[in-house]
């Protein structure tokens, strides 16, 4: 295994300077610098994550003009499908999350916006293999989830109308309060579904024998242990907000919203992803979900039962109305010219009081 290793890590190495010399002669003088920044963010080197300084310099790409900011979100998707090494492919994907955190807004709105042609970010690698040797074997599991994990934020990003774990989307907390609190009963559940989303698809990663303790699946995995703490503050927040309008729900939405709350609650067992340092808030959080599960379902049992009882009730009525009407001692019957069909007389029966 350490042979095979040392040798893709040679002709890793051997990629990476064809690659930079491909792009010294090839390059636009305008993209030059461009195509060499993405280089180096996401060369072959396996097991060692993107160097800040790297990100750093492709993220500074999208500060100038927007068609600067396309042409770095077109060369790197573009590196993204078509590598067939794992590594690079998962550096492709750590710099799209990391527009996504850090990127300039035009940046991330030529993000939103690709390909240009479609409006749909083609993040979805369900077919990517890297065959290399039982690692990148492996490595290639976690290409997959995590360019669907990606898929998901970008999804909900787009339902929240910000980029979820944005810097640039923080607001005081008295603004976000009073945002969420504009929101309609429906937004608020589709908001919240959508997030449920990318808490569930955090726990499906890869567990993979061979790649505990990899410097490059650490960042991964910080970077989503960030955005489950970004997604949770925003459930918190909106779970708060239900709280304050529960009796004004419908009892379709309170059942919309119970749904949503079941599968949230589903996680809580799912401790592979949770952040230890923020044990106390979280235990917090469960507490949240676990009080307005039991008091939706309450409303949600209450209103059945006022169904049930007017459903009853009408019946009752019916059957009471028929008792009073349908007497032959206590109705005279008489015929009515207005209601005649097909040659056959209908008769009225009226009331007559006692």
């Amino acid at each position: 295994m350490g042979r095979s290793t040392k040798l893709r890590d040679l002709i890793g190495a051997i990629k990476d300077k064809a690659s930079l010399s491909k792009a010294a002669l090839l390059s636009k003088p305008n993209t030059l610098s461009l195509h060499l920044s993405l280089l180096r963010a996401t060369t072959h080197e396996p097991s060692i994550p993107p160097h800040d300084k790297h990100i750093a310099a492709l993220l500074s790409f999208g500060n100038s003009s927007r068609a600067t900011a396309s042409a770095v979100i077109e060369a790197l998707m573009d590196r993204l499908q078509n590598t067939h090494d794992a590594s690079v492919a998962i550096k492709c994907l750590i710099a799209v999350h990391h527009i996504i955190r850090r990127g300039s807004f035009i940046l991330q709105d030529q993000l939103s916006i690709y390909p240009s042609t479609g409006g749909r970010n083609y993040l979805k690698l369900s077919g990517f293999r890297d065959s290399s040797d039982p690692i990148t074997w492996e490595l290639s599991t976690w290409v997959r989830w995590y360019s669907c994990y990606l898929e998901h934020v970008l999804s909900t990003s787009r339902v929240l109308g910000f980029f979820l774990c944005s810097s640039l989307s923080t607001v005081n907390k008295d603004e976000e309060v009073e945002q969420v609190s504009a929101l309609t009963n429906q937004q608020l559940i589709r908001e919240i579904a959508s997030l449920v989303d990318v808490i569930e698809e955090t726990y499906k990663a890869p567990d993979s024998l061979h790649v505990h303790g990899d410097r490059l699946l650490s960042e991964v995995m910080n970077l989503v242990g960030d955005d489950y703490l970004s997604a949770i503050n925003e459930v918190s927040l909106r779970i708060n907000e239900f709280g304050e309008r529960l009796r004004a729900l419908s009892f379709g939405e309170s059942v919309e919203l119970m749904c949503a709350l079941k599968r949230l609650e589903n996680c809580k067992e799912r401790s592979s992803i949770q952040p230890h340092r923020k044990k106390a808030s979280m235990e917090t959080f469960w507490g949240l979900v676990s009080e307005m599960k039991d008091r939706v379902g309450k409303e949600c049992r209450e209103d059945a039962r006022m169904v049930m009882i007017g459903r009853r009730d009408r019946a009752c009525e019916s059957a009471r109305l028929g008792e009073r009407v349908l007497k032959s001692s206590d109705s005279v019957r008489f015929g009515s010219g207005r209601l005649v069909s097909n040659g056959f007389a209908f008769s009225i029966l009226e009331s007559v009081e006692s």
